[in-house]
């Protein structure tokens, strides 16, 4: 270990930094911390060290977590870096999945957990060089990696784009697809979603149940959809419809 280790906290709230900045201060060897209140500050400074350290939340401005991590893991993937949200969401779990490199240490621990837990975590991670994950997290992990559960990269699209309000004509321009394609993601959404089709076209309910709103209703209960990560599906689904807009123009 260095005489001094080199930390990064990646964080915009000012009390949950200062809460970490207290924590790590009560460890028994000395470390000299850096703050970056974006993600995009976070990796400009991960970016001039050799391995970085870093703790970083998932939710910043400029750059969320996954975008830093993904982004840092390309130019570093020695880098180590500890999550830690308030969210075990499962669209984070799935996107993490992603982009983890091979052989990479990190660590995804919820900020609800006691204080001791917290600095085992990330002592764990940044010390140790040993992953460690939140076992809530961990049973989440194990819902998005069942294959009849977890949803594809195709399937998660079609799930943004019913979330978004876009009819099956907008989802067959943005994607390039058929009308009879989109129905296919759709109904494999469906399906992993766990919505039997069938028991909302009986004698009894005819047409009281709107499949795309069930499937709404139920990615938010399992996590697959915030209010955060939408806004920024919103504004990549407006720079597409103007280009689209314009290219109607055009031809």
């Amino acid at each position: 270990m260095p005489e001094k280790l080199e930390l990064i906290i990646a964080e915009d709230n000012p009390k949950d930094f200062e809460f970490l900045e207290q924590l790590i201060d009560g460890w028994d060897f000395p470390c000299h911390i850096e703050r970056a209140n974006n993600g995009q500050l976070a990796l400009e400074l991960a970016l001039k060290q050799e391995n970085p350290l870093v703790v970083s939340d998932i939710q910043m401005p400029e750059l969320n977590g996954i975008e830093f991590a993904r982004t840092l893991w390309q130019k570093k993937p020695s880098a180590r870096i500890v999550f830690w949200s308030q969210y075990k969401d499962e669209m984070y779990v799935r996107a993490l999945a992603r982009i983890v490199p091979p052989e990479t240490v990190y660590g995804y621990i919820l900020k609800s957990s006691p204080r001791e837990r917290i600095s085992s975590a990330i002592q764990t991670v940044l010390i140790d060089e040993q992953c460690w994950i939140d076992p809530e997290v961990r049973k989440v992990q194990g819902r998005a990696g069942h294959s009849q559960t977890a949803l594809s990269d195709i399937e998660y699209e079609a799930l943004v784009d019913i979330s978004l309000g876009l009819t099956d004509n907008l989802i067959a321009q943005r994607r390039y697809l058929s009308r009879r394609g989109v129905q296919s993601r759709l109904n494999s959404l469906y399906t992993k979603l766990g919505i039997d089709q069938e028991q909302f076209h009986g004698d009894k309910f005819g047409d009281a149940f709107n499949l795309r709103n069930r499937a709404v209703a139920s990615a938010l209960r399992r996590g697959l959809l915030n209010a955060f990560e939408l806004e920024h599906e919103e504004e990549d689904f407006q720079a597409w419809l103007k280009r689209f807009k314009g290219s109607q123009r055009i031809s």
